[in-house]
């Protein structure tokens, strides 16, 4: 019985490790294929065109300055929606709402991370858009503020389910020797609770804004893909990396230099997320290292 359980055991271990190995495996196969399809693109088009402020395959002009653009205007309105609101509704669920209604909202805020964003984006075209237009006077709705909008709807669950998560984890005996000194349970809050739980809250923001980053349909849906510079993009309509991707690799022939040039961009986007996504995973396991000494 001992050898079996010790050979099921041998087994299991080698299965879990064969998964870690062959997710790591994966993601580096994945980035040669995007290095050997996207670096042609680097000799084949001037650096100086890259750089440029046009977007106009048909004449060979590949300027990636609007599409880096609009992905830098919508990430940000982005995050200046969600991040005020996602860490207070965490702050709230964990700090201020009384069980039974943080029973009701937790689970709720993880059935809004599961919605499709195809759906998001449908609602976006249909509720979103005509808000916009009418009440900013645009003559369309289809811009990088509807967007930033959707994107932080679209960040707001994982940011708060995240959040909540690492304020939960700030050992109790900090509130209660921050009330026992005289303070009110908003500067407990603010002063105590929140900085112990920093590292945490950072992660979720860093892990929302990644999804941001990342998104396709939703953004493409409800921002004009319109390739422009403009220093008002906010209320015009824009286009993404992602968008541009989406939109026109399954009319480009394989091999050209239109078609390097997309995986250029799909390089670009991949180091990006994985550079947050490590940013966001150091801050995680800082956060959990932290918190075994407190608790030990």
């Amino acid at each position: 019985m001992t050898k079996r359980r010790k050979l099921l055991e041998f087994v299991i271990q080698g299965l879990i490790r064969l998964c870690g190995y062959s997710a790591i495996v994966f993601v580096a196969l994945i980035f040669l294929f995007l290095l050997q399809e996207g670096l042609p693109a680097l000799s084949e088009v001037p650096l100086s065109s890259l750089l440029g402020a046009r977007w106009y395959p048909i004449q060979n002009l590949f300027g990636l300055l609007p599409l880096l653009l609009g992905s830098i205007v919508v990430t940000l309105g982005a995050a200046v929606i969600a991040i005020p609101f996602g860490v207070a509704t965490a702050v709230f669920i964990a700090e201020v709402a009384p069980r039974w209604m943080r029973e009701i909202l937790k689970p709720f805020v993880e059935i809004l991370a599961g919605l499709p964003s195809v759906v998001l984006g449908f609602l976006g075209i249909l509720v979103l858009v005509p808000l916009i237009r009418t009440g900013f006077n645009l003559p369309t709705g289809l811009t990088a503020l509807t967007g930033s909008i959707l994107l932080a709807a679209m960040s707001l669950p994982t940011i708060v389910s995240v959040a909540e998560d690492s304020l939960d984890a700030v050992p109790k005996s900090y509130r209660d020797g921050a009330l026992a000194l005289g303070a009110t349970k908003w500067q407990t809050i603010w002063r105590v609770t929140l900085p112990a739980a920093k590292s945490g809250v950072l992660t979720a923001i860093m892990l929302g804004l990644g999804r941001a980053i990342g998104e396709t349909m939703a953004v493409m849906m409800v921002t004009g893909n319109a390739a422009q510079m403009r220093w008002d993009a906010l209320f015009y309509p824009i286009r993404t990396m992602t968008a541009t991707i989406a939109a026109e690799m399954g009319e480009v022939a394989r091999g050209t230099t239109y078609y390097h040039v997309l995986f250029l961009i799909g390089m670009i986007l991949f180091l990006i997320s994985f550079l947050v996504n490590i940013l966001a995973s150091s801050m995680l396991f800082r956060a959990k290292k932290r918190a075994e000494r407190m608790l030990s």
